[in-house]
């Protein structure tokens, strides 16, 4: 049986599907031990501290989030330079590099830590979507279509959320699923995106 070498690109696929698989198993384990917590009314930052004035921080929900997020924005940051290697996509890896440490800033700044806290959440909100659509031009196949959809998906969800306040249509869903709505459809590109980097040796997509 012939032996191959695992790739660059394949590194970068296997540490953002270990980030992404960390955060969503984490986070529910966070929820499922926070009492009361509620996916309709509450953020998912609500699971490290509740914003000012009522700052209610519950552990071990907040250390379980805190740690979880930092990880994944860690192996995000790590993931887009091993892409930047590979794929020679500068715009890409720098917008995914971005959203990586603004989830490392999440981590660092939960609600209690007010404007700094909101300030490091949009950034993660704006430049993670953005890196989805961008990545279209780094892979092919279905994928090169369903990373931009979801990406702008996720920038109409921000949209309403912060202009529109509770006249937003996604409100339906409470607070809490209407971020849901923003966040997942990324998590779940992340996913794919992992899985295309995992199958392809070379950035052209054959095995070495």
């Amino acid at each position: 049986m012939k032996l191959r070498s695992i790739s660059t690109a394949q590194i970068a696929g296997a540490l953002l599907f270990i980030g992404v698989l960390q955060w969503l198993m984490i986070v529910l384990a966070a929820e499922t031990l926070f009492p009361g917590y509620s996916i309709r009314a509450n953020d998912l930052s609500d699971l490290a501290s509740t914003i000012p004035p009522n700052v209610s921080p519950m552990q071990p929900s907040a250390m379980l989030f805190n740690a979880s997020t930092f990880a994944i924005g860690l192996l995000s940051l790590i993931s887009s330079v091993l892409i930047h290697f590979s794929f020679g996509s500068r715009l890409f890896s720098i917008l995914f590099g971005v959203s990586g440490l603004f989830a490392m800033g999440v981590a660092a700044f939960p609600g209690d830590a007010g404007t700094m806290h909101g300030l490091v959440a949009l950034g993660w909100f704006t430049t993670a979507p953005l890196s989805a659509i961008v990545s279209s031009r780094m892979v092919k196949g279905p994928l090169a279509c369903f990373s931009p959809a979801i990406g702008i998906f996720s920038l109409v969800v921000l949209f309403f959320a912060f202009y529109s306040g509770t006249a937003s249509p996604f409100q339906l869903f409470g607070r809490g699923g209407e971020e849901r709505m923003l966040v997942y459809p990324v998590l779940l590109w992340m996913t794919a995106f992992a899985g295309y980097l995992m199958a392809s040796g070379r950035p052209d997509g054959q095995d070495i």
